[in-house]
């Protein structure tokens, strides 16, 4: 990143050859580097709202006289979602909080649609439609499918998983797992979408030129996606077990306490060390010793999208020392 510093670049030439490497590294048609998973998101929904006509790119977020409508299952509601509304789209639910079938999404789909998306993420449920079947639906209407995958790396399958599915443009965090520059994200797909995108992104003015993202991030992210790559899973994988089971070794005699370790394809895809504060347990709240981790001389921040009950310690940022720290607050508010 220094060096590309010192150098002037054509941006569109540069957001072409890293778009070439993502798509080698992906498996996709095509890639762009975008200013975020959810920056991704946008571009996700200008291109498939606007595509590359140039008078209805400048015409965004309006969407007047446009197919705008993105469909997405009320199980995969979630606070980005605004970044869909951002690039103008209308989002039309179907299901509910515990079900959505497969003829729900066939009568949602009509003459507005632009899209269905699809969100992979932990801890979601997971009685939506699947992820393939969603495709199948969607695509024998002539419906794109657009998936936010921002937190789903490692495991390293993943990268190829969503298109081999069907999806049609997958958006991934350049940070979090691949640990490439926290501004940036990866869009991969189809090439005429992910050059839709690139459209209305910098160094063009349209919509997404406010998320621009620098020279130096753009190599960055690349060369961390094929650092990423080329890592040993299994030994990562030992590594965060190994400071999970610290954790979990550490607190299991404290009384009414019940802590596991967690690692599965769905919900942790690291492992992680898992906090139940169930009827057995009678010392200060879940929320309470998160509060005084959070308010100490050394502020931690634990896992807290699981049940209610439960908290989790996620190794993926921390180091020995800090998970030696870690352990100690936690044994204190656990015990006082």
């Amino acid at each position: 990143m220094a060096g590309a510093a010192r150098i002037m670049v054509n941006v569109d030439e540069l957001n072409r050859k890293a778009g070439e490497e993502i798509a080698r590294l992906t498996g996709a048609e095509a890639g762009f580097v975008c200013s975020g998973a959810a920056g991704g998101l946008v571009l996700q929904a200008a291109a498939c709202i606007a595509g590359q006509d140039p008078v209805k790119m400048r015409q965004l977020p309006d969407t007047t006289g446009m197919k705008n409508e993105i469909i997405i299952q009320n199980m995969h509601r979630f606070p980005y979602e605004q970044a869909y509304r951002a690039g103008g789209a209308k989002l039309v639910e179907i299901g509910d909080s515990r079900y959505s079938h497969p003829w729900e999404l066939e009568g949602a789909i009509g003459e507005n649609t632009a899209a269905v998306a699809f969100l992979c993420a932990p801890l979601t449920n997971r009685r939506a439609i699947p992820l393939a079947q969603v495709c199948e639906i969607a695509h024998s209407h002539g419906v794109p499918v657009v998936v936010d995958a921002a937190s789903m790396l490692p495991p390293r399958k993943n990268i190829k998983k969503f298109l081999a599915e069907g999806a049609d443009m997958v958006a991934f965090s350049g940070g979090k797992g691949i640990r490439g520059p926290q501004g940036t994200g990866i869009l991969c797909g189809r090439a005429d979408l992910i050059e839709a995108a690139a459209a209305h992104a910098n160094p063009a003015q349209f919509l997404g030129r406010p998320m621009k993202v620098a020279k130096e991030e753009i190599v960055g992210l690349v060369t961390a996606l094929s650092m990423f790559l080329e890592e040993d899973e299994e030994a990562e994988m030992r590594a965060y077990r190994t400071q999970a089971e610290r954790v979990v070794d550490a607190l299991s005699e404290v009384p009414g306490l019940k802590i596991t370790l967690e690692h599965d394809e769905h919900d942790y895809l690291i492992p992680h060390a898992l906090l139940h504060f169930g009827p057995d347990w009678h010392g200060p709240s879940r929320n309470e010793i998160a509060k005084a981790l959070e308010q100490g001389e050394q502020a931690i921040y634990l896992h807290q999208l699981g049940q209610p009950d439960e908290l989790a310690v996620d190794p993926l940022n921390l180091t020995e020392e800090e998970t030696a720290i870690v352990i100690r607050r936690l044994r204190e508010e656990l015990t006082r």
